[in-house]
């Protein structure tokens, strides 16, 4: 389906009660199975293993800064059905956090439940600051490990303490499939009880106004992001939000990727331009 074959309302209601929701079958078999063979890829030549932590999984191959990794992976963020969501809930000014992914294999254990946005440290609850959403690349089963997802629990007004036990819903669904929860969600990784690997993107956005979880400026050498689509670009931090947060020397940064001078600054327009801007 395409982003306009959604209802977006019926979503959103279902996001404001539970802090999750899902989207069905909405990425193609064939460009699922290309981001699946992808990842094998980067694996076979980086060389990458387990994680060393706990909380990222010892059995648990995870990819971070995918975006260096080839274009595969450039469309993920700025596809038309999570895009269009990831505005509704956040803002269209909102940015790319962070892009990766978490590969589960047998034997992984489940994850202590968690919120994303438990370090940022301002009351609970508040307003979505940051949207998770995850591209299920395999199917996600009870049995390998798909996310538990406490409902409601963005309401709460505090954190969950770690190794707390409580009561949880998997976030099962065919590959294919995208999984939204907003940043206050109490959620956790599944254990691994099948004989497969468990794999998926975890495509962070943050508002415009939050600092990104992964440093994309840095992370990202500038002619890689010079090839990246202009929506992308502007996701990575290329951008102003409001016109006048993240400028560079008075300019919009998009500008240092070539010669589009990109938006106005907040005092370089005129009182109808900035009417027009919210």
């Amino acid at each position: 389906m395409t982003a306009g074959e959604w209802d977006l309302d019926a979503k959103m209601r279902d996001f404001e009660r539970d802090g999750f929701v899902i989207f069905e079958n909405a990425i193609a078999p064939e460009r699922v199975d290309a981001i699946k063979q992808a990842l094998l890829r980067v694996e076979r030549e980086q060389d990458f293993g387990f994680r060393d932590t706990d909380f990222e999984g010892r059995r648990t191959v995870r990819i971070y800064n995918l975006l260096v990794h080839g274009p595969e992976f450039w469309e993920i963020p700025v596809d038309p059905t999570a895009l269009a969501f990831a505005e509704r809930v956040l803002d269209e000014e909102l940015q790319l956090s962070s892009l990766s992914s978490i590969t589960l294999s047998p034997g992984q254990g489940a994850q202590p439940v968690h919120a994303d946005d438990q370090l940022i440290p301002v009351p609970k609850p508040h307003q979505p600051f940051t949207l998770n959403c995850v591209w299920a690349i395999t199917d996600f089963t009870e049995e390998n490990g798909a996310t538990r997802l406490v409902p409601g629990s963005h309401k709460a007004s505090g954190m969950p303490e770690y190794d707390l036990e409580c009561d949880t819903v998997p976030g099962v669904m065919p590959a294919g499939s995208l999984l939204f929860w907003h940043g206050s969600l109490w959620h956790a990784g599944g254990e691994n009880r099948s004989n497969e690997r468990r794999f998926a993107i975890a495509n962070y956005y943050a508002a415009g106004f939050m600092r990104q979880q992964e440093n994309q400026q840095l992370g990202v050498p500038l002619e890689t992001a010079r090839r990246f689509p202009r929506r992308l670009q502007q996701l990575c931090g290329y951008s102003v939000y409001r016109g006048l947060y993240g400028h560079v020397d008075n300019a919009d940064p998009i500008a240092m990727l070539g010669d589009d001078e990109g938006q106005k600054l907040i005092w370089q327009r005129t009182p109808e331009e900035m009417f027009e801007a919210g």
